[in-house]
Parts: C-alpha cells; sequence; structure tokens
C-alpha cells in the first residue's frame, strides 16, 4: 500500500490488512442469511472490480449507477469502484421508475448494479437510457442481464488506482425533500475528514464497536454511520437490507447487540411508541445512540433516554456536507437543540442581507468544513448559489442560544409569518407532538379566506388515540406550549405522513396538497 494515495479505499480498505486486520468482520447482515465479510475478503473483492470494468469497457470516471440494498456487495461495488477510478453513485433504492430514469440520464452512468429484488422496478426504463451500457444484476437471477457475482468471480484481484484527495471519488443524489434531486460531487479527501471529525470527536467510534444503521449506505447519512465511520477504526457494521420498521429494527438489535445505533426522529418515535407495549431487546452493550435527518423533538429524546439508559446525539447533517456538522456531543446534550458545530466546522447565521445575526434571532444556517462537496452536477446556478467560497448554505433556518447552541426553526422555504412573527414550523410540530395522542405532526402554512398564511397541521395518531374534540385540544395545546397565535387553525388527521428515504418530511408535497 501506498501510504502517500489519496484514493479513500487505500486508508478504507487496503489499511487494515496491512495493519493485520484482514480477518476481522468489517460486515455482517442482519437475519438469516447469515453472510460476512472480513476486511481481507473485502480488499481482495473489491479488488477484482477493475477487472470487471475493463472486461465490459468501463473506463476510469467513468460513472457507475447503485441502486442496491444495504447487503455485503454493496461495500464491494462501492470501494471496488474507487480502486478501480471509476465513480459510483449509490441511488435511493426506494424511488420510481421515473425518477430512476432521470438521475440515470442526468449522471450518464455507463454501468448500472442493481439488487435483483429491484430489478422488476428499473427494467421498463432501460431501453431509454442511451448512456447505459451493461446492467449487473446483484443476487437472484439476472435473466438477459449479466450476473455481478459470476462477473466479480471471472475477475483477479487488483490494487488501487492513485488518485488525489481532492480528485472526485463519487456522487450522491440529493434527497428531494424540496424537490428535484442534484447531483452532489464530493471527493476523495471528504470521506477521511468526516470519520476524522465527527465519527472520532463526536462519536469516538473505536474497534470493537458494533454500528447499526437504520438511515440506508445510499445516502450521506447511512454512508458514514455504516461504512465510513467503523471502517476507519477497524470496527463491524451491521447490514440491514429492508424496510427499517421499529418493529424489525429491535429485532435487528436483538442478534446483533449493537454499541451504535443510529436511526432518524421519525423512526425513534415509532420505536419510543413500540417501546411502551414491547420490552426491548439487544441494548444492553448500547453505548450511544445518533440522531440526524430531520431535529428531534425534545419529547422523544427524553423518552429514549428514559427506556434505554443511552443518550441520543441529535445533530444536521447534508448531502452537500457528506455527514453531521452540528451536533450535541457524549456529554452535552440538551434535546430541543442542535447542539454546537463539530470541531473542524464553523458555523454562522445570517439573515436576508447576508449579515450575521444576534443571539435569539433567526437566521439561515452556514457551514464550513473540510467535506464540503465540490458543485452540483451541471447545475451551474444552483451550484454557485450554494456554495460561496469556503461556506456552504444550508438552507436551514436557525437561532442561537445565549449558551451558544443552535435551535432548528425549519427550512428556509418552510418558514413562513403570522401576524408579521417568523413562525417555526418545527416549534409547532415539537407542541403537536409532546400531546400524548399524537405519534407525528407536520405543519405547512395555508392561506386563509383573506390571503394570509396560517398554520395547518398534519397530525398522525397513536394506535386507539383519537375522539370528540381532539382538534380543540391540539389547538389549546398548542397555545399554551409555544404561543396563542401559533396554533393551527386547520388540524388534518392522516395516517402516515409524505417522506424522503433519510425520514425527512416532505412538506411541499403537504403544501401542493393542501
Amino acid at each position: 500500500m501506498n501510504p502517500a494515495n489519496g484514493n479513500a479505499a487505500a486508508y478504507f480498505v487496503d489499511r487494515h490488512v496491512a495493519e493485520g486486520r484482514g480477518g476481522k468482520p468489517a460486515f455482517v447482515e442482519c437475519g438469516q442469511s447469515g453472510r460476512t465479510l472480513s476486511y481481507g475478503d473485502l480488499m481482495t473483492e473489491a479488488g477484482r472490480m477493475g477487472d470487471l470494468y475493463r472486461l465490459h469497457g468501463i473506463e476510469q470516471e467513468n460513472r457507475a449507477a447503485m441502486i442496491v440494498l444495504d447487503q455485503i456487495e454493496f461495500p464491494i461495488i462501492f470501494w471496488g469502484s474507487l480502486k478501480a477510478g471509476v465513480v459510483p453513485v449509490p441511488l435511493n433504492t426506494l424511488l420510481s421508475p421515473d425518477y430512476y430514469e432521470i438521475i440515470l440520464n442526468d449522471s450518464r452512468a455507463r454501468a448500472l448494479f442493481v439488487s435483483a429484488e429491484l430489478l422488476p422496478t428499473v427494467a421498463p426504463i432501460l431501453p431509454r437510457l442511451p448512456h447505459l451500457k451493461k446492467v449487473f444484476v446483484v443476487g437472484g437471477e439476472a435473466g438477459e442481464h449479466l450476473s455481478f457475482a459470476d462477473e466479480l468471480a471471472a475477475g483477479n484481484p487488483g490494487g488501487t488506482v492513485e488518485a488525489g484527495a481532492d480528485e472526485c471519488a463519487f456522487w450522491l443524489y440529493s434527497s428531494g425533500s424540496t424537490g428535484r434531486p442534484k447531483g452532489v460531487r464530493h471527493v476523495h479527501g471528504s470521506l477521511k475528514a468526516t470519520s476524522d471529525t465527527f465519527g472520532a470527536l463526536v462519536l469516538g467510534t473505536r474497534e470493537d464497536d458494533v454500528v447499526l444503521s437504520a438511515a440506508k449506505l445510499f445516502f450521506a447519512y447511512g454512508l458514514g454511520n455504516a461504512m465510513t465511520f467503523p471502517m476507519a477504526v477497524g470496527a463491524t457494521a451491521a447490514l440491514f437490507r429492508g424496510r427499517p420498521t421499529p418493529a424489525d429494527m429491535f429485532l435487528a438489535m436483538a442478534e446483533v447487540r449493537p454499541t451504535v445505533f443510529c436511526g432518524v426522529p421519525t423512526l425513534y418515535a415509532g420505536m419510543v411508541a413500540h417501546m411502551a407495549q414491547n420490552e426491548p431487546k439487544g441494548l444492553d452493550r448500547l453505548r450511544i445512540c445518533v440522531s440526524a435527518g430531520e431535529a428531534l423533538p425534545a419529547e422523544i429524546g427524553n423518552k429514549w433516554k428514559a427506556g434505554t439508559g443511552t443518550d441520543i446525539l441529535d445533530g444536521v447533517g447534508s448531502t452537500e456536507m457528506l455527514h453531521i456538522f452540528l451536533s450535541n456531543a457524549p456529554g452535552s446534550v440538551v434535546y430541543g437543540t442542535s447542539g454546537v458545530a463539530v470541531p473542524g466546522y464553523e458555523v454562522r447565521l445570517v439573515d436576508e442581507s447576508g449579515r450575521e445575526v444576534a443571539d435569539g434571532e433567526v437566521g439561515e444556517l452556514l457551514v464550513n468544513g473540510p467535506s464540503a462537496a465540490e458543485n452540483y452536477w451541471n447545475q451551474r446556478d444552483k451550484s454557485r448559489s450554494t456554495f460561496e467560497g469556503h461556506w456552504t448554505r444550508t438552507g436551514d433556518k436557525y437561532e442561537r442560544t445565549a449558551e451558544g447552541r443552535y435551535v432548528y426553526c425549519g427550512r428556509t422555504d418552510d418558514m413562513f409569518k403570522v401576524s408579521g412573527i417568523w413562525v417555526s414550523p418545527f416549534e409547532v410540530e415539537q407542541a403537536l407532538v409532546s400531546h400524548p395522542d399524537v405519534l407525528e405532526a407536520a405543519v405547512v402554512a395555508h392561506r386563509d379566506e383573506t390571503g394570509l398564511e396560517k398554520p395547518r397541521a398534519f397530525v398522525v395518531l397513536k394506535n386507539g388515540a383519537g375522539g370528540d374534540g381532539l382538534a380543540d385540544a391540539l389547538r389549546e395545546h398548542v397555545k399554551a406550549k409555544v404561543g396563542a397565535w401559533k396554533y393551527p387553525r386547520w388540524i388534518d388527521i392522516v395516517p402516515d405522513l409524505p417522506k424522503t428515504a433519510t425520514g425527512k418530511v416532505q412538506r411541499f408535497k403537504l403544501r401542493e396538497g393542501a
């Protein structure tokens, strides 16, 4: 291994074999498969990707799209692509065919790796992808396409191509909480930057950790949780390929007994409700939990701590910054806040004119740190408006307390004024979910008969909750919690809320449907 090689695979994969951890499990699959992948086997199998690409005419710097579930093949394809100098593009495994067509054509991917279970979703659009040359099916029957297992086995293990830390390594597509996804281009050095900062200095990942992430590998939060952070220290990640329901996550925890668990606020809310009726198992080794995607309501954090004895480190990150840059920390958790800047990052709050705001005032959050993306692919105007020199605009509205902690107020597009005063949808949502009958809530602006904007709430109730007078009771509850003018004028009881795969509520869909 060349220690001067800036290729991220040299650090995250090859180094562990050189340092004697080749036999250590890097990944284990939850469930019945019983499959494990050691660091040594990962280096060998990922090394075969170079031959696979050469055999099929996929060249260095070409893009290779991945619609792959959280299974052992994912890290082989991802790291094998980096070793070969090909740019992997992990995609959300829950998208519709139309979205896949848009993204695959936008990225001009030459190769596609797709889990067999997801092949029927993309099969109808394949004839409409002129840039795509090869389709590799992961697991199951390949049919008219190529079997990934067979093609990989035909190659010989190879080395890791030389790359600079500032060279483009992989793309991620933004989760689309506000609309159409954007291709976010990240460099090799960003992966180590996140593990050196949040992974090492906040989470404190250790070699003996077992990490279980409900958040999937295809987006930035899950990629750090279950790949970058454990692999930086030679730890083990448990991969859960299914849909992360509260019951199934507790089953997975009972199976692998994680020391670190990573989820999103929606899941934690469901797991807290599940714990009220069921004795959780598999928590005996749990030392820390992480939440991101949206701000964690204080009610959920406190109930989780009471039920498990373990704190949740709530933080905020973005696809553009690759992982969490603002967070609570062990021994310094204040639920209802996103904590302080992760060591290695700077944050500031600015108004519409770019001037910094005072404590207690609402401003847009800007961040400066080592893991910022290069740009958006083929979207120059959006790149220029988001990446301003060293600073990246997050699109999140925050206020800073006198103690220097940051409190989430909502997305820039979600904020609105009532009676001339800014209203944070998240603040109203927190008040709603603190009611004993409410599981989840989302608040958007809605115009009344005079054309003025007022809060409208969409509420998911706990099982068995409801009854006459609940809407009025919820309005009074909000008035008492956060202020008389902030209460929702309309309350819609709904079975669920539209979300991205990262667990972010898609408020734009609620606004469109209101």
